[in-house]
């Protein structure tokens, strides 16, 4: 128990002069997301426009994506702390395991807790020090709030008449507007509270100062591991799980002392998780549908009263209540007409799985883990450099709905990570979204479907495991594919998903080899950066040949977004159209189109991003790749037949010169570069 208490008197005085804030828990939390709005920002997700909020996106391991869970949560909390009906309703957070539903709840918890560290918002209750000739208590000589009741709330009800209270609080100098402000969040004292406030009162013989040196003022601890401010209750199943667990039960320790059966401090609330989050915090039911009836009646209580209730002892609370729950849990919950009253108090936010690549990508990080990866002997265990990108369109494709009438897997799979996809634009994606968002069986919903991040830690554990790995001493891009067809076979119970799963695989590996034939252009070019530089170089040039000013020397000068400087450039026609017959555009009006798109795109891109360089279109890089492989080595094939076949010493000085160039100037192993080029040297799974 603390012992740095202060008067009531002394604490009111600090909150007059605003060290402290009296506020209910939705008003708390608001003020945490809101306390910077230049951390607001307007983006657009999937072709329609959302916010994105920065005060989420902090720290080592923060969220990535969940943009409409965020927004809905916000305008949720926005709405409860402006009285609205949000106020008696529950946040419950429904989708497939492995979503994010419960990373998101706990990075909330965990942002709550420090910013309620801060000394400004520290959260404080009361403790009653009982008289020591005072009759009833036993050896019980201190009783601290059992759900850490606001003081403020105290002194709204100081004394039995609620007018009196409100004269006493504008003695330490607050205005009627302060005052009627603090009424907005008035709630009577808990049982307990109230009956010993009257024990005092009497003791004192209603001597208002002789009652306030029976009173000081703590602050409420912080801490996960004890469940206060923030606190979670799991469900159990039916033998383990009591309603004990969530309100408390009455204490024999506690009857040994308490002379007067009538007390209700005889019950100990701090038993249960609710009256540990009663003074402002947040509750969090895991799989709360889960639980059975008994408890779903205490949590309907208490959603909808915020009150704790115990043999007809009401503890009023301040508490946030969110909670998940997987989709076939809610809708057998919705099939018991009896339970209708706690669903009409939940507002449901269904989340789908990331479906953005990109940011896939981080939360592959996450998956793979922090520190130095080893082999089962201790070496070192390095990463393909293309292993994140690998493991992220496999997961990313496998959530894809399919719409093959509007966009292709690959287009979907660009749109919706911002990038360009050809003619398609992000309207067509937002109509698909639209379309699926009226779907009466939620996981038919855009992203509800799919591999989850559980499956993609269980293909990278399978990936570790394999032999090769850990004899080669590497994780190697290609054989995430191998640990996927085993997840798919032993995970993926419907036939029909699992076909999807398989296509989605084979797609995922024809999108590899472009990016191998890449790398190995780069490699072969010994520059890290070669196919980027001939990419913007058709760019730039297509560009220049839309210029009103081109001169008979085909040589224009333009400014490099990125440098700033001017650079000069020599329109080489043939190697313009050596491009376009690569992405098989025959007639001039084929080409002058894609030459225009082009110019439209890059004009746009350029607007937000000055380093935007168009290695998002993969059918344009592709094209750019094989042209420079059929104009610097005969052909492609030919770099193939080379390093496939090292008869001769040429060959294998091109095929070591290679191999350094990946292990020193492009992140490869000695292990991934040899694998990758021999992948780069077979026929199957060509696109």
């Amino acid at each position: 128990m603390q012992k740095d208490g202060k008067t009531l008197a002394v604490y009111l005085n600090e909150l007059k002069t605003g060290q402290h804030h009296f506020e209910n828990a939705f008003e708390s939390i608001a003020r945490m997301i809101f306390d910077n709005p230049a951390g607001i920002k307007p983006i657009i997700v999937n072709g329609k426009n959302t916010y994105d909020f920065m005060r989420f996106r902090t720290g080592k391991k923060h969220i990535i994506g969940l943009y409409d869970v965020i927004n809905n949560f916000v305008a949720f909390i926005k709405d409860a702390a402006e009285n609205g009906e949000s106020k008696e309703m529950a946040f419950v957070l429904v989708g497939e395991p492995g979503n994010g539903k419960t990373f998101f709840v706990d990075y909330l918890s965990a942002m709550y807790r420090d910013f309620v560290s801060l000394p400004e918002n520290n959260k404080y209750t009361f403790r009653f020090k009982i008289p020591a000739s005072a009759e009833g208590y036993g050896n019980i000589r201190e009783i601290e709030s059992q759900t850490y009741e606001d003081p403020v709330v105290l002194a709204m009800n100081l004394h039995e008449d609620i007018e009196k209270s409100k004269e006493e609080f504008l003695k330490y100098g607050f205005s009627e507007v302060q005052l009627e402000k603090f009424y907005n969040n008035y709630r009577s004292l808990g049982a307990d509270s109230e009956y010993i406030l009257n024990d005092i009162r009497e003791y004192c013989d209603g001597d208002i100062n002789e009652i306030l040196k029976c009173i000081e003022v703590v602050r409420v601890p912080i801490s996960s591991t004890l469940g206060t401010i923030t606190g979670k209750y799991p469900a159990k199943d039916k033998l383990t799980s009591s309603g004990v667990d969530l309100v408390g039960e009455e204490s024999i320790q506690r009857l040994l002392h308490i002379t007067n059966t009538n007390n209700p401090f005889r019950f100990d609330l701090r038993r249960g998780a609710l009256a540990r989050v009663g003074g402002g915090g947040i509750h969090f039911a895991d799989e709360i549908f889960k639980n059975k009836t008994d408890l779903m009646k205490i949590y309907l209580g208490v959603i909808q009263n915020r009150v704790i209730e115990i043999d007809a002892f009401k503890w009023p609370i301040d508490t946030f209540i969110i909670a998940t729950s997987n989709n076939t849990d809610v809708q057998n919950y919705r099939m018991n007409g009896e339970e209708k009253p706690i669903l009409d108090r939940c507002r449901f936010c269904y989340v789908s799985h990331n479906t953005n690549y990109k940011l896939q990508e981080q939360l592959t990080r996450y998956a793979l883990g922090e520190g130095v990866k080893t082999t089962f002997t201790g070496e070192k265990l390095h990463l393909d450099p293309n292993l994140m990108y690998v493991m992220s369109i496999f997961i990313t494709l496998t959530r894809l709905p399919r719409f093959d009438d509007k966009l292709t897997p690959i287009e979907m799979m660009k749109l919706a990570a911002g990038e360009v996809a050809g003619e398609k634009s992000m309207k067509a994606l937002a109509e698909i979204v639209e379309e699926l968002e009226h779907e009466s069986d939620t996981t038919k919903r855009f992203g509800q479907k799919g591999l989850g991040q559980r499956d993609l830690a269980r293909i990278n554990n399978i990936l570790r495991g394999f032999p090769e790995t850990n004899e080669g001493q590497c994780m190697f891009a290609l054989d995430v594919f191998k640990a996927g067809e085993d997840i798919i076979l032993d995970y993926v119970q419907d036939n029909t998903e699992r076909a999807k799963y398989f296509e989605d695989m084979k797609i995922a590996k024809g999108l590899y080899r472009k990016r191998i034939r890449t790398e190995m252009f780069n490699a072969f070019m010994d520059e890290p950066a070669a196919i980027t530089k001939d990419v913007m170089m058709y760019v730039n040039m297509i560009v220049g040949m839309g210029r009103s000013d081109l001169g008979s020397d085909k040589i224009i000068t333009y400014k490099d977004p990125q440098t700033g400087k001017t650079m000069p450039i020599k329109i080489d026609e043939r190697f313009v159209n050596a491009v376009e017959n690569e992405l098989e555009m025959k007639t001039s009006e084929q080409k002058e189109s894609f030459r225009s798109q082009v110019r439209k795109i890059y004009a746009q891109k350029l607007q937000t991003d000055k380093n935007y360089d168009f290695m998002d279109n993969v059918d344009l890089v592709k094209a750019v790749t094989d042209t420079r492989l059929n104009s610097d080595i005969a052909s492609a094939g030919g770099l193939v037949g080379a390093l496939a076949n090292r008869t001769n010493e040429d060959n294998e000085k091109l095929y070591n010169r290679i191999v350094n160039a990946m292990t020193n100037k492009l992140g490869y192993c000695k292990t991934c570069a040899e694998k990758t080029i021999e992948f780069f040297c077979t026929q199957d799974h060509q696109s």
